[in-house]
């Protein structure tokens, strides 16, 4: 069980969130406040495993997530890193029950707010800047898949690397360099490659 101290920390976090980010008013808190749940993970703690059924999204407070998939030869693909104030979850999965294709694990040790479909039904019921919010993270979440689409598709390493800076500015030091090829689908030796060329173009 969780400390205490966690569960008040984590209440007024994500509260903060909703008041500042999403913009919930004051009297709509109370009764989505009572429907979240918290954990603390560790290191290389799952959350997620592939052949579950994803029943909860999950709202980084601090820590680090990502979530990815295992081919049938053993080898990773990593889809999203989830870092502070990020959301991760298999949505699909979730909205029609089906085993998940996944693996959802901790880079560090992380505190998360877990929270099911039911949550986000009641909170677009009685809060329309939270259902506003929600749809934007929805079509922001298929754009941002669109454009990783596209860059696998048809971008050079060097350009899906940026694209990845743009995207996470703030994982350096955080993420092994393995993990960050695998997101930007090319092996790790073709990273290093990218990097150097880009520090000697930018000393």
């Amino acid at each position: 069980m969780d400390h205490p101290d966690f569960k008040n920390t984590a209440i007024s976090s994500f509260e903060k969130y909703l008041q500042d980010k999403v913009l919930v008013k004051q009297e709509h808190l109370p009764p989505l406040l009572e429907m979240i749940s918290f954990k603390s993970i560790q290191k290389q703690e799952f959350l997620l495993s592939k052949g579950d059924v994803c029943e909860h999204a999950f709202f980084v407070l601090s820590g680090l997530l990502r979530m990815y998939s295992i081919d049938k030869n053993g080898k990773e693909h990593l889809l999203q890193f989830a870092p502070e104030n990020w959301f991760v979850s298999d949505r699909g999965s979730i909205y029609f029950s089906q085993p998940s294709n996944y693996f959802i694990d901790a880079i560090e040790d992380s505190m998360v707010i877990m929270f099911d479909r039911s949550f986000t039904e009641k909170a677009s019921s009685i809060s329309p800047e939270f259902r506003n919010y929600n749809e934007y993270l929805l079509q922001n979440h298929v754009r941002q898949l669109q454009n990783r689409i596209n860059l696998l598709i048809g971008a050079d390493a060097e350009k899906r690397y940026l694209d990845f800076i743009n995207q996470y500015p703030d994982l350096f030091g955080r993420v092994p360099q393995w993990m960050i090829a695998s997101y930007l689908g090319i092996t790790p030796e073709s990273l290093s490659r990218v990097r150097k060329a880009l520090h000697k173009r930018n000393p």
